[in-house]
């Protein structure tokens, strides 16, 4: 379904030319669930947007291939590029509020995709947002529609942005840093739910984290980045229990234990 091939990513705004990607190689199959981890700083962030499709094509360059069936997003016509965004590669960002227009109601921008991508009457519009709604996990869909951002909690803006990005039923999302800003009860229901988007629809998801805890309960393989560069990438299992490299080995002695205390 996706294989990103040799990607380069330079940004030319300052007056020496930074590469924040170097030669990253990806494949991705139907319903797969890929983690892409590292520190701040790291690329993992870039390599997702580009993915995306939304780095901006003026003050940088970028040389590779990403190939989403069969049609590289590097290099194809904008129209194209925009009949896939939103569409079939959909993605969720790390903090909702920014993501989300204040000023417009939820159910409008749940259905943006809708209005973008699909030809739907007003009334079917309504009826699949209050399915996408619903399908999050998210209590009386019908009184949300008419809600406000500022009206939900953290965690509710995050569903909402999840059912935003199911909305078309794509075949890629990307979730970027997603569970950051949430307690630690919520991101595991975000996690949960995530899990479940992908058994019940086959969605495959690219999973950004810096968090190697929460990389571990979803992945199914791991790509590890440091300074633009991919230092290890495998099976998850393989990665947590036999890392290779010293700094995978670094990163995974600093993911905290916890130790019960025996009853007395």
């Amino acid at each position: 379904m996706l294989d990103v091939i040799d990607l380069n990513i330079e940004f030319h705004d300052h007056l020496i030319p930074e590469t924040v990607v170097f030669d990253f190689d990806m494949h991705m199959d139907a319903g797969d669930i890929v983690g892409i981890v590292g520190e701040s700083g790291s690329g993992k962030t870039m390599t997702a947007l580009a993915i995306a499709g939304l780095l901006s094509r003026h003050d940088m360059q970028k040389r590779g291939k990403i190939i989403f069936e069969e049609t590289d997003l590097l290099n194809c016509e904008r129209a194209k590029l925009r009949s896939i965004q939103g569409n079939e590669i959909s993605m969720v960002f790390q903090e909702p509020m920014t993501s989300l227009n204040p000023v417009k109601k939820i159910g409008w921008q749940v259905e943006e995709s809708l209005r973008i991508h699909k030809d739907f009457s007003k009334e079917e519009r309504y009826e699949k947002t209050i399915k996408a709604l619903a399908d999050v996990e998210l209590d009386a869909p019908e009184k949300l529609y008419h809600k406000y951002p500022y009206e939900l909690s953290g965690g509710m803006r995050q569903r909402v942005m999840i059912a935003a990005a199911l909305i078309c039923n794509p075949k890629l999302i990307i979730a970027d840093e997603i569970t950051t800003a949430l307690d630690v009860t919520v991101q595991a229901q975000i996690i949960e739910l995530l899990k479940k988007v992908n058994k019940r629809n086959g969605t495959a998801i690219l999973f950004i984290s810096h968090d190697l805890s929460l990389v571990k309960q979803i992945c199914s393989r791991v790509i590890v980045m440091y300074q633009g560069n991919i230092v290890e990438q495998g099976d998850a299992e393989m990665i947590f229990h036999h890392p290779q490299e010293e700094y995978t080995q670094k990163l995974i002695a600093a993911i905290p234990k916890i130790i019960r205390k025996s009853k007395v």
